[in-house]
């Protein structure tokens, strides 16, 4: 009896192994083409020197020039014990992963003007892996970002106070909701034509939400009627949750320290859950 052979499995497969697709037909094909995007997208930001100090250097200025401009002003409406620097990094790490996500969508339009994209879509690669791998390779270079913010909060007094796993939980929880957001300006970029374009639409979509939010003060500190609307932004959830895990911060807005997280998660869960199939199906158009 003649037994099967692997000349009977797809060209540059191997009998065993999920037969790669444009459609991305197997898990392992979706997860090794989008750590090959990944690869390439971190290597080509590691090679561009002055958009490396460039990235980093701004959210270093906005920990410093806030923690200083600030400090006599918002402070004096801290409760006693919570310092400025302490109230200002939680936020302004919510603050750096929002606007760094506008940062996705102009990555991936030049990717798009440059003919990047259309080589890509040549290969026998999962179409997803193309968004996932640009995605993952921003939220790992915001990670690197935000980590270098804790550094320089620390040396101007900055302080976790609520333990080692607590503190993680507080990147965890920034690191998700700027993933979330990376895939609102993913889908932007595939709508909005041209690299310039795509960035002023970024920033006018970010600009508001991070700064009516609680990012650089207390929502008590607002008029009524503008509190009542920060209360609701997601930026404002993110920075609240962000600063208990950090700090132990809870404003009085809520019943428990759960709840600003909790709906940091929901909320976060929702964007991925809507914008994922959005930007996936808008790009399998695109094709």
């Amino acid at each position: 009896m003649s037994t099967p052979t692997s000349a009977s499995a797809p060209a540059g497969t191997s009998s065993g192994a999920p037969t790669p697709g444009p459609d991305g037909g197997s898990l392992y094909w979706l997860v090794r083409d989008t750590w090959s995007v990944t690869k390439r997208n971190l290597r080509h930001y590691v090679r561009q020197p002055r958009l490396l100090v460039f990235s980093t250097i701004q959210p270093v200025m906005f920990v410093l020039l806030f923690s200083f401009v600030f400090d006599g002003v918002v402070g004096v409406a801290l409760p006693g014990g919570v310092s400025y620097i302490d109230f200002l990094l939680p936020g302004i790490l919510i603050h750096s992963s929002a606007f760094r996500t506008t940062q996705t969508a102009v990555g991936l339009a030049e990717d798009l003007e440059r003919g990047v994209v259309d080589r890509f879509r040549s290969m026998p690669m999962a179409r997803s892996a193309v968004l996932s791998g640009r995605t993952m390779a921003d939220l790992v270079r915001s990670v690197a970002v935000l980590l270098l913010m804790i550094a320089v909060g620390y040396l101007i007094g900055f302080r976790f106070n609520q333990g080692v796993l607590a503190a993680i939980g507080a990147i965890a929880v920034v690191a998700l909701f700027g993933y979330a957001l990376s895939w609102i300006f993913t889908y932007i970029a595939m709508v909005v034509p041209g690299a310039e374009a795509v960035q002023a639409a970024g920033f006018v979509a970010i600009f508001p939400l991070v700064f009516a939010s609680s990012v650089f003060v207390p929502v008590a500190t607002m008029p009524a009627w503008m509190a009542s609307i920060v209360a609701y932004n997601p930026v404002t959830l993110g920075a609240d949750a962000a600063r208990v895990l950090a700090i132990g911060y809870l404003s009085d807005d809520y019943g428990s320290a759960l709840e600003p997280i909790g709906w940091t998660i929901v909320v976060s869960a929702a964007i991925l859950a809507v914008f994922v199939p959005l930007a996936v199906r808008r790009y399998r158009r695109m094709t």
